[in-house]
This record gives structure tokens, sequence and C-alpha cells, in this order.
């Protein structure tokens, strides 16, 4: 079955009618919108990762405020927010442009937090073999604010290391206080 003909089997579900005029667009509008929200599964994160020579650069890399949009994979309702991704590098760097294109490619996945959160980390540690990589995801929960504990100011924060963000305290310390920063 087609995602327009799912679409018009569940407006019958619902009670409406998918002849009536504002709807008869509807499941075309909602088979496109498919396409880009759900525009993960058809890209290769480890592909999206160009490795370039470190050329000696030892300290921690940030890219932060990367804003994402996903679905909840239990509801299929849209959660939304912002991700901090750090690494050191070892002997590779990659383009500043390829952290939020990870996150992006997950994210266009029905997923739940804590996966998109594990996800960005580990293809980053797996890709770059840095020295550390850290992960924190903030994000609301559609599924949560407006349906269920229907708690609309709540907000979920997840968190990976991996490497020597792991182990060494200072380093998390440090990735805390510049997510912080301006």
């Amino acid at each position: 079955m087609k995602t327009e003909d799912a679409i018009v089997e569940i407006l019958k579900n619902i009670g409406e009618d998918p002849n009536r005029a504002d709807l008869v667009e509807t499941p075309k509008r909602i088979a496109k919108s498919h396409d880009e929200i759900f525009s993960g599964y058809k890209t290769d994160p480890k592909k999206a990762i160009k490795k370039f020579d470190a050329n000696g650069y030892e300290e921690m890399i940030l890219v932060k405020d990367i804003e994402y949009f996903s679905m909840c994979e239990h509801h299929m309702i849209p959660f939304f927010g912002k991700a901090h991704v750090a690494y050191i590098p070892d002997k590779h760097i990659t383009g500043l442009s390829k952290i939020p294109r990870i996150v992006d490619i997950f994210a266009h996945r029905l997923q739940n937090q804590e996966r998109l959160t594990m996800d960005v980390a580990n293809t980053l540690f797996e890709e770059l073999s840095p020295k550390g990589v850290a992960v924190q995801i903030s994000g609301k929960h559609l599924c949560m604010c407006g349906r269920g504990a229907k708690k609309a100011d709540a907000q979920t924060i997840t968190t990976c290391f991996r490497g020597e963000f792991k182990t060494d305290s200072s380093l998390k310390s440090d990735f805390f206080n510049q997510i912080k920063t301006g």
C-alpha cells in the first residue's frame, strides 16, 4: 500500500471524508513530507564524513546549537531541539558542516532521543578514531507535551561520551561549560 492510500484510510478511520475539498490533496502532501522527514534512511552517515589531516590539532572541536527535527518511533509524533557535538581529534578532523549533517541524517529517521544521541557519538568515534567524543541532545517531545503526560514545558536531555570524554571528568566539565557559554 502506498503512503497516499494509507492516509486515505487513516482519514476514514478518524471519521473524516477524504473527498472533502480541503482534504483531497492531503494524502499527496503527507507522502511528499514523508520523503523529506524520513530522508535519513536514504543516506549513509558514514559517507557524509570527509576526513582531513588534523595537522597536529589536539584540542576540542565543538559544534553547538545544532537544531534538529525528528519523529518519535513510538508515536510518530515530532520531537525537536538542539544537539551539541564535540570531539578531540587524533589524526583526523572532518568538515564542520559534516557534524550537523550527521545529526540530520539520524534525526530524519524514526527515532528515540537516546539512540539519536548514541548514533551521532558512535559514528564520529568509529569513523574519525578521535581521542574522544561528547554529544548532548535536548529535546521537546510532542508525544509528551500534547498527549499522555501533557507536560508542555518538559525537556529531555541525553548525553553520550566516548573515549577520553568518558574517563576524564575535566574534559566533561569543559564540554558542559563550553555549551553553556554564548
